[in-house]
């Protein structure tokens, strides 16, 4: 196998370049089978490889996988001894033997047609990385209540990879298609981040030039947390690591990184200055906490979930701005 380019008038004719898919992986068991089913499913008229980088999981990730690609030979694995997402990916697309690179996950899962659209839109787009829709989707009456928040303005803020919008330039997508050479030529994954390092990469791929497309018709179908605990610790380095990427890149903050940060001091405030001043001040606590419940009732999607996301959507607001204002400076090592 030799890598080509992606050229527009190749794939008119039908040429379609080869694609390579990375996973990282760690602690996949749930998930995995299902996720690269999908992949092999693929309608794509061109070749494709599967790549997994599999960390020390502490689960039957490493036997599902060696007997995946037992049984096609398009499954290559590869070790990712630290089990960080950056260095699995770095490692996986240093293995890939295609110059398209379509980063999925280990618990996401995508439909028949959505290498092809993405390879299809690279071309028609002339952007260095493309991707589509975060679409969550639960399978018990928790994680459906979390697929719900997270595809909701109230749970995660505009951004179009979560609650959709019109096709266009981004500044980051869910996941991503990539042209290798723009990906390489920007030094691949910063393995210092062990969360958004896609945002962080996105950056870096915008300020060379490149173009960061997002596309509603690309959809990934993504299994979300499946308790709070779970979903509690995901949000917290959700909030911790975007306030390590606007360290290390300045003046990439926005309204929507600083309002769940602020909710938290307004929530704490109100409350310190309620017990030991007067009880007026608890009115904040009580209006965000009403606009949780009223917000609850108007995007839940059944009785369960209204009962389920006040607690879910508090989980994530708060977690997220604990982790943004607790984030330590000397989260990212300096570059050597």
């Amino acid at each position: 196998m030799s890598e080509e380019t992606v050229n527009p008038s190749a794939l008119d004719a039908f040429a379609y370049p080869g694609v390579s898919v990375v996973l990282p992986i760690l602690n996949e068991e749930r998930d995995l089978a299902e996720a690269v089913t999908a992949i092999l499913a693929q309608r794509y008229p061109g070749e494709f490889e599967v790549i997994l980088a599999i960390g020390p999981s502490n689960d039957r990730t490493h036997e599902i996988a060696a007997q995946l690609a037992s049984q096609d030979a398009r499954i290559l694995l590869v070790e990712n001894p630290t089990g960080r997402t950056a260095n699995g990916l770095n490692l996986a697309i240093a293995a890939a033997n295609f110059p398209i690179i379509c980063r999925i996950d280990g618990h996401a899962e995508i439909s028949q047609s959505y290498v092809q659209e993405a390879v299809l839109l690279l071309a028609k787009t002339g952007a260095v990385n493309v991707g589509g829709v975060m679409a969550a989707e639960g399978k018990n009456y928790f994680e459906r209540a979390v697929a719900t928040a997270m595809r909701s303005p109230l749970g995660v803020g505009p951004a179009r990879f979560h609650v959709g919008g019109s096709a266009g330039a981004a500044d980051t997508v869910y996941l991503g298609t990539f042209d290798k050479q723009a990906l390489l030529a920007a030094g691949g994954y910063d393995e210092r981040f062990t969360r958004a390092q896609d945002w962080e990469l996105n950056f870096r791929l915008r300020q060379a030039g490149g173009i960061i497309w997002f596309d509603p018709s690309l959809i990934v179908r993504y299994r979300p947390r499946s308790s709070i605990k779970a979903l509690g610790k995901q949000y917290f380095e959700y909030g911790r690591w975007r306030r390590a990427v606007a360290r290390s890149h300045k003046g990439t903050i926005n309204y929507r990184y600083l309002a769940p940060p602020i909710a938290l001091l307004g929530l704490l405030i109100s409350i310190l200055t309620g017990v030991l001043i007067s009880p007026v001040f608890f009115l904040p606590a009580a209006g965000y906490l009403l606009l949780i419940l009223i917000g609850a009732a108007v995007i839940g999607n059944s009785i369960a979930e209204k009962l389920i996301l006040p607690t879910v959507l508090t989980t994530m607001h708060l977690s997220w701005g604990f982790g943004f204002l607790t984030s330590p400076r000397g989260l990212i090592p300096e570059e050597q």
